[in-house]
Formats: structure tokens, sequence, C-alpha cells
């Protein structure tokens, strides 16, 4: 059977007016055409989601285009129930992890602004459990014993939101101290959590290399000492709430519950709902947590999402709220790190750069993928991901809840397909 496909405007957050709101009006329906897309060549994006359903790779997709506020695509294609065809929706509500991270990033440069903090400030200048920071030396697997040395110098804030603190995910120490799965933690506060991150030693030394890891739930819980409310306070009273994001929580509320999208994995066995992933029940959304993770507790709507990032691509103004000033937000824009060593897990991010909370492409990284010199970008673990392209005032959102061998073919596709529709560099005012 044929995947539906639907196209619709939801009503919270985004005017179905055909009026130009302005570049810090509200997110507005917009005509492909006028706005430099081509109607056909957008067609090949519905071909193309429509054929990755049918062909196995993945189980259903909501997409997003916006270019100058003005949506241009939005649609959900496949099934977010395969066995019983109930169709993907629009206002599915999706686990979006690390998509977390940026809104982290705005909420501590908020507080920056307010000069709670300079970049270079020394974490234990907030938390002192961490000035007498160690660096592991040698770790013994069999009885998880281990020998370190001091840190040459202290993290700072700016380490942290540019991930070369050393702190890192996944390791066994982090194992022993529950502390691994940051989205999936109940029953204690990220303080104790932060307390005990703080007194294990770090995967190399300060500024040495790039390592993704928990920086941004230390990040979370600076937030809560500058401010003096809990991350979800802050996030629902600071952000969500004059941005209008009504569907993006910590804690999803009983009566949205049945709109959480499905997880599934696809593998060689074939395609399959799953209840864990990476290594947590993927109910966590509707768990009771005190544990806000910075890093990657949320969950949202790509329609929320969507007013996040265009309040970003407005360089920090969105419906005549003012979140950030316009230097702030370059500043987040722009890379940080340079040439210290990147992982080899993301080969794109090996040839970029990251700024304060993103993936920043550079000229080198512009050669590779189509998308324009300071595009920046990061994704989810379950399978979402988005960029923003201030040069062709694009954004691009495409949201699944999966695990499975195709997914980065997916995504270089579907940012290609995009790129690939537009027909002007400028659109009709």
């Amino acid at each position: 059977m044929k995947p539906i496909t639907l196209l619709i405007l939801v009503s919270i957050g985004i005017s179905c007016s055909s009026t130009h709101e302005g570049v810090h009006g509200v997110l507005t329906s917009g005509d492909p055409e006028t706005e430099g897309f081509s109607h056909l060549r957008l067609q090949r994006i519905d071909t193309a989601l429509n054929k990755w359903v049918d062909d196995g790779w993945m189980n259903g997709a909501v997409a997003m285009i916006v270019r100058d506020g003005r949506i241009v695509y939005f649609k959900s294609v496949g099934y977010n129930d395969v066995e019983t065809k109930t169709p993907m929706k629009n206002d599915g509500i999706f686990r979006i992890a690390s998509q977390t991270k940026a809104i982290t990033s705005v909420a501590a440069m908020m507080l920056f602004e307010e000069g709670k903090f300079s970049l270079d400030d020394p974490v234990s200048k907030f938390i002192p459990s961490f000035a007498d920071t160690r660096v592991l030396e040698k770790f013994n697997k069999a009885d998880s014993t281990f020998t370190s040395v001091s840190a040459s110098r202290q993290i700072t804030i700016r380490d942290l939101m540019v991930h070369r603190s050393g702190l890192t995910y996944y390791h066994p120490l982090y194992a022993g101290s529950h502390l691994e799965v940051g989205f999936d933690v109940e029953g204690e506060k990220l303080s104790a959590a932060m307390q005990r991150l703080s007194q294990l030693p770090l995967m190399h030394q300060p500024g040495e290399r790039f390592t993704y890891g928990l920086n941004t739930d230390v990040l979370g819980y600076l937030v809560e000492i500058w401010s003096g409310k809990s991350l979800d306070e802050f996030f629902s009273e600071r952000i969500f709430g004059p941005l209008a994001m009504q569907d993006t929580y910590f804690n999803l509320p009983g009566e949205k519950s049945a709109r959480l999208v499905n997880m599934y994995v696809v593998d060689s066995t074939g395609m399959r709902k799953a209840q864990e992933s990476h290594g947590a029940d993927v109910n966590f959304p509707l768990k009771k947590k005190t544990y806000f993770s910075g890093g990657s507790g949320l969950c949202s709507t790509i329609s929320d999402y969507a007013i996040f990032l265009q309040m970003l691509l407005n360089e920090g103004v969105y419906n005549e709220q003012t979140l950030l000033l316009p230097a702030t937000v370059r500043l987040m824009v722009t890379d940080q790190i340079g040439d210290i060593p990147v992982p080899d897990w993301d080969p794109m991010l090996g040839v970029n750069g990251f700024g304060l909370g993103f993936c920043i492409v550079n000229q080198k990284g512009s050669t590779l993928v189509a998308g324009d010199v300071g595009t920046y970008s990061w994704g989810g673990g379950f399978t979402t991901t988005y960029w923003v392209d201030p040069h062709q005032r694009i954004i691009g959102q495409l949201y699944r809840q999966m695990e499975g061998r195709h997914i980065e073919d997916i995504d270089h596709e579907f940012k290609s397909l995009v790129y690939a529709a537009i027909q002007s560099s400028e659109s009709k005012k």
C-alpha cells in the first residue's frame, strides 16, 4: 500500500495567513514558487520519502522546509504504526535527544547577556567540585580500576559548549556512576549527578580535542545555578512560553502521550517496533523526571522546533519576542574549534567546524555536500535532524524515530533534494 502523505499546517504557533509577516513575525504558509522553489522539484521529495518507506528503509517521517519564515513544504509520510497502518502525522511528538543541546546553549547565552558568566570562566567558579579535575591515564576493564593525572588547566564554559572539555558519553566509568544515559535518569536531580561526574577523570586534557559527551548536561546545571530555576522551569518560562512552543517538554503530559511517535529498528532482519534504544526505555518522555538533561532530554514537534530555529535565523527575535541579540547569535554560529582533532565517527564534522552548540559548515565542508558556508546544524540520536542556511535563509528538518542502516543515506539525499528544488536565490516579497 502506498504510504499516506499529508500536507497540513498546525495551528499552534504557526499562522496560516498568506500576508507577509516580516522577518520577525510568526511562521506562515508560503507558496513555493513565490519563495524561489520549484513545485515540480519539490515533488521529487515526495517520491523519495515514499520510496524509502516502500523499500523498508524507514517506517515514516515528517519533513519541513522554511524560507524567509514561509513554510513551503510540510508533509508526513508512511506509518507511525506499521502493523496497524496508522499514518505518521505532522503533529507527532518526537524524542529530539541532542537537539536539546541547542536550546540549552541558547538558555546559557541568554544568561551570558545578563552578565552571569564569561565564556572563559572556569566551571569551578560555579561548581567548586570541578576545581581539581583529573585526566584518565589508564583504565582496566577487568575491574574498572584506573590511574589519572592532573588536568593541565581547568574546564571553561566555552569548553563545555564546544565539546572540548574531555567529558564523554558511554564510558564504563560513567556506567558505574549511572551517568551514561542522561535522558532516562529517574529518582534524582541534575545537581547530584553532576557532582558525581565532577569526581570522575576526563578522557583527555581540556581543549586537546573534540569529544562529544555530557558537556551540555553540565551546562544545563549551570543554567540552573545562574538562574535559580530548574532547567525545566527556565525553558518553559524564558523560551517555550515566549515562542509559543506548546508541544516541547522534558516530561510529556499524559493528555499528549498518544502523540509520542513510535520507535523502530531497521536491520538485516527487517523492521520492528522497539521498546529500548541507546540503552534506555523509549517511553522516558512519559516518566516523571527531576533530572533535566540539557544534552538529550526533550521531546518536541517539528513545528515547535521550526519556531526555535526561525528565532535563530532572525538573529534572536521571533514574533516580537527578543531572546538574544544579533551579536550573540553570530558568536554562537561561528566556528570555535579551529584545528583541534575531531572524531572519525562523523565524517562531515571532521571537515567542518563547531560553534557554541552547532556544527558549522566551513569552506572545505561546503565542497562535499549541499549547503552554504555558515550553515549550522545538528541532530538527535533517535534520528531527527535539522539545518539552518543563513545565506539562502532556509530551514530544513527531517524527523524520524528509528535506528537503521540507511539513516545517513536518507539525510544526505533529502538535503540534496531540498537544494535542488531551489530555482531562485531570492524569494519574491
